[in-house]
């Protein structure tokens, strides 16, 4: 024996709950988008400058008002009449809108963090450009050390490739770091002293006023 169903209905309110929530977004929306455009067309009439004929402009015609001129005796008053802020929503006066408060903080949050890329990109520019001087001035120095060398009649030694890679990146890298631009300055000088001799030039020059009168200077910037 089939038991008849007590609800046949039992599935057709969700379809209707379904379409009076379509129904109403949809007039929400209609709305919304009327009242867009009523304060549009306000925004448009209130920026539009008062007419001649408008009994106020009339007055402060009259009382020696000129147009375009600041309002007040010495003319230190408005020059502009005060603006009109449309309220759409139940906030109280003095509290702003909650659509403009949320466009306002995520404006904020935007340039915050557009200034902390700024500065994180610019904190990377500096440390590549600290990377690529300090590694300059080994070279340089190295340079420098070997043009010294050759001018002092010492020997050059120059390690071979299997004893550089026995000793290893870190150990090349703990040598670099001990080279500072005092010592790159110091040995330039003494090249340019007793020999004539600049680094950058990579030129012995016959003597310190020739020397002085054609190099550019005692950094490699000068070059």
């Amino acid at each position: 024996m089939q038991i008849p169903n007590s609800n046949p209905l039992s599935s057709q309110p969700s379809k209707k709950k379904s379409k009076t929530l379509d129904w109403q977004e949809q007039r929400k929306i209609e709305r919304e988008r009327k009242q867009l455009e009523e304060d549009q067309q306000t925004l448009a009439k209130i920026d539009a400058p008062i007419p001649q004929s408008n009994i106020g402009f009339k007055l402060l015609k009259q009382m020696g008002y000129t147009p375009g001129s600041a309002l007040g005796k010495e003319g230190s008053g408005r020059v502009e009449p005060v603006g009109l802020d449309i309220r759409r929503s139940r906030a109280g006066i003095g509290r702003e809108d909650p659509l403009k408060e949320k466009r306002k903080r995520e404006e904020i949050e935007f340039e915050r963090k557009k200034k902390n890329e700024e500065a994180l990109m610019a904190e990377f520019g500096s440390w590549q450009k600290s990377q690529w001087r300090s590694r300059r001035v080994v070279v340089n120095y190295k340079k420098a050390k070997a043009a010294l060398d050759q001018l002092e009649n010492k020997e050059v030694v120059v390690p071979k490739k299997n004893e550089e890679e026995e000793e290893g990146g870190q150990d090349e890298e703990e040598e670099e770091e001990e080279v500072t631009e005092e010592d790159l300055q110091d040995i330039v000088m003494k090249l340019r002293d007793e020999y004539q001799y600049c680094p950058f030039c990579g030129f012995q020059y016959e003597s310190m006023e020739a020397l002085l009168s054609s190099c550019p200077g005692t950094n490699e910037d000068d070059h």
